[in-house]
């Protein structure tokens, strides 16, 4: 087996699709698993030098990620990669009691041994900007402080009301945390006082601004991971960060180029997104030969096989009229119905289950080569309905980064080698589902 550079979790699929193409772009042969693989799974995959398990701890219970995560971080150690990665959503939205991304590090803390875990956030590829700690993030060419964009200060389970990450960490873990910020990454004595913090503090954040405190960033994390500080945690930016550092070292060669896989003639989309972003993409959609049928999300979790027997039908009967289908449960905030789903325990995750139920059946009974699955809460759950094991890359979207056309891999003859879309709910531009249609990577 080729030796591991980089192991990772991702605390939902999209997120972790998004790590897998920064490394596969940059010509680090990735897989990303669906749960620790089997060992014929894992041999299938042995040239590949990251290797990923794509999770669902974003919306999961601190005790969920007691049982589920130390058993998967234990696994992950034992590739030896020389860095491992908990990898959360850039927007970093998080709770004590939903996705707790001080809870995940204090358990990989523990596995891993080591004093000090490293935290990146900052990835100016997707818009995400970190200084003096506090984060930014655009929205349609705008920049905003977390704790005041139109989407992730209102998120409907873990809206971000706190830009400065120290403070919005520390009400999920009791570990001293330090920052790296943009002074001292450019001061001339950087490498003794990161070394001096990492020595005193649980958790170093890295401010990263721009492609200069990126690349120093990079530098100091591969840094301290050859000093023992194997485990981090954060957005894809530790991975941006560190493929400048490997870049300058020679430790990986050159970027890599992957073809179109052509147009298809139908798609289909299931959505759980209730992002304005998702909303607009469904509009723009429909005016480009896409339908959309509503679905009313509180039947799909109460109604059982009924309700989702009648998306498929709706969905059967678009397709066969050779147009392609999106099925939503929300268009946009104004349609969002999570406080009557709340109501009903374990409700979101039945969403994500049912619209993939309904998305594997509209692949088996129409032959459906390609698929989008929209909202990173909805894909982690809805993906596992497929019955896919694994997923590579199949076309990098750089026009909009972390949602890539990836390539299903499993036992499941009808989802074997489906061409199949993660996307975030305010992830690409306005044409994006036409784009993955036409397989178009810009």
């Amino acid at each position: 087996m080729a030796e591991t550079l980089l192991s990772y979790y991702g605390d939902d699929f999209t997120g972790s699709t998004d790590v897998m193409e920064a490394l596969a772009s940059n010509g680090v042969a990735t897989v990303l698993f669906l749960g620790i693989p089997s060992p014929a799974m894992r041999q299938r995959f042995r040239d590949c030098r990251a290797i990923g398990i794509a999770g669902t701890s974003r919306s999961e219970t601190p005790e969920w990620m007691q049982q589920q995560l130390t058993p998967v971080f234990e696994w992950l150690k034992g590739l030896g990669a020389a860095i491992c990665h908990y990898k959360v959503c850039s927007t970093f939205d998080s709770s004590p009691k939903v996705g707790s991304i001080g809870t995940a590090i204090e358990i990989g803390k523990s596995v891993f041994e080591q004093a000090c875990v490293p935290v990146i956030v900052g990835a100016p590829q997707l818009g995400r900007y970190t200084s003096f700690g506090n984060l930014f993030a655009t929205y349609q060419g705008k920049m905003f402080r977390i704790d005041r964009h139109p989407v992730m200060s209102r998120h409907p389970v873990t809206p971000m009301d706190e830009a400065d990450l120290i403070v919005h960490l520390a009400r999920q873990t009791g570990l001293s945390i330090a920052l790296a910020d943009i002074a001292t990454l450019s001061s001339p004595d950087a490498a003794s006082r990161i070394d001096a913090m990492a020595s005193d503090a649980g958790i170093l954040f890295f401010d990263v601004d721009s492609p200069q405190t990126q690349a120093a960033a990079g530098d100091h994390l591969w840094r301290l991971a050859r000093k023992g500080s194997r485990f981090t945690a954060g957005s894809s930016g530790v991975e941006y960060a560190l493929l400048n550092s490997w870049r300058q070292q020679g430790v990986i060669g050159e970027k890599q180029h992957f073809a179109s896989p052509g147009k298809v003639e139908r798609l289909a989309v299931v959505s759980g997104s209730v992002s304005p972003t998702t909303a607009r993409q469904i509009s723009a959609a429909t005016a480009d030969g896409f339908d959309s049928v509503s679905l009313d999300p509180v039947e799909l979790v109460s109604g059982g096989e009924e309700a989702v027997a009648r998306a498929v039908d709706d969905g059967i009967r678009i397709l066969k009229s050779g147009r392609s289908v999106i099925l939503n449960t929300a268009l946009g905030p104004s349609a969002d119905r999570g406080a009557e789903i709340d109501r009903i325990p374990g409700a979101r995750h039945r969403l994500g289950r049912s619209l993939g139920m309904i998305l594997r059946q509209l692949v088996e009974r129409e032959k459906l080569p390609r698929a989008v699955i929209a909202g990173g809460d909805t894909s982690s759950h809805a993906l596992r309905e497929l019955r896919v094991e694994a997923l590579t890359t199949l076309l990098p979207l750089p026009q909009t980064p972390g949602s890539p056309l990836c390539l299903a891999h499993g036992s499941h003859g009808p989802t074997d080698g489906l061409q199949i879309a993660l996307k975030g709910g305010q992830i690409g531009t306005d044409g994006y589902f036409a784009q993955i249609r036409d397989g178009q990577g810009g």
